[in-house]
């Protein structure tokens, strides 16, 4: 343990660096400062640069996966500490990156899961539209799949942000990129519902910026919206495990499945790289796969 304080002083100026020369959110510089922090604890420093070589660093890696760490979880690691190691080389901390030649083992990659287009109908019915909340909660989950929003972005619309003349969503996505995201009839009628006949109440004469509040006058929050779509899953016996990212997942997914370019929900989804959306292909595979399967005579 003792080794960690050696990487203090780096860790302390990547997150610098990623804060105010990135933009990056503070979820983000969250997440890569616990990535570090157990990356520091763990693995101690080696000569001439005082940091770990590649085959400690995949070492460290494989160890996360046999503690139980799943995939996305391994490659989320994996990523914050290419960052971490980019940085130190343009810094001249480093003589050559340790981690570029990184990549993840095949059996670490799985497919991102995704609901059926009649789980996906039975979720967003179950929020009951006669009560405040319900109403509120059928419009933040017709709105997250009809936009494959991230759920910080879904809560942290603003009342300017919902452009219902236009039919879109204005997005601050990650590193402070602004996208604009359109959507569907069914969901802009949702959300309007929600304005002209809860957030009022809900607010109670308080007022407030974001677009979906709480009974208190807040904004609604990342966990307590994992909450509610735990409950609203349950109540229609979705049990395996749901999360808006699922929601998120199942939007492009349906929009692949459906004919659409994979250029186009890359930017929707507002991945800043083409190689982050292809994942989407590999699900493409397996649906043509399963069909194949289902129905050729031959299969």
């Amino acid at each position: 343990m003792l080794h960690a304080a050696t990487y203090e002083g780096r860790i302390r100026a990547f997150l610098d660096y990623c804060r105010v020369e990135k933009g990056l959110s503070a979820n983000t510089l969250d997440a890569y400062r616990r990535d570090l922090e157990r990356f520091a604890a763990s693995v101690p420093p080696e000569p001439p640069d005082n940091f770990p070589g590649p085959d400690a660093l995949r070492r460290y890696l494989d160890s996360l996966f046999e503690a139980g760490l799943g995939s996305r979880s391994v490659a989320r690691h994996l990523t914050t500490l290419r960052n971490f190691t980019a940085f130190l080389l343009r810094e001249g901390q480093l003589q050559k990156d340790p981690a570029a030649c990184l990549s993840l083992p095949k059996q670490w990659h799985n497919l991102p899961k995704y609901l059926s287009v009649k789980e996906i109908s039975d979720l967003l019915e179950a929020p009951d539209p006669a009560s405040r909340i319900g109403l509120r909660d059928r419009a933040m989950l017709q709105l997250l799949y009809a936009s494959g929003l991230r759920v910080s972005e879904l809560c942290k619309l603003q009342l300017s942000d919902f452009m219902e003349d236009l039919g879109v969503v204005r997005v601050m996505g990650k590193g402070g990129r602004q996208r604009f995201v359109p959507v569907g009839k069914e969901a802009l009628a949702a959300v309007r519902a929600y304005l002209d006949g809860s957030r009022a109440a809900l607010l109670k004469g308080r007022s407030s910026r974001y677009l979906f509040v709480t009974a208190r006058g807040t904004c609604m929050t990342r966990q307590m919206f994992w909450k509610l779509i735990v409950g609203y899953g349950k109540k229609v016996g979705i049990f395996r495990r749901l999360t808006p990212h699922v929601v998120r997942h199942s939007f492009a997914t349906h929009l692949l499945e459906g004919g659409a370019d994979l250029r186009s929900v890359q930017t929707m989804l507002g991945h800043a790289d083409i190689s982050t959306t292809q994942i989407y292909t590999h699900v493409m595979r397996s649906h043509l796969r399963k069909t194949l399967d289902e129905h050729h005579p031959r299969a």
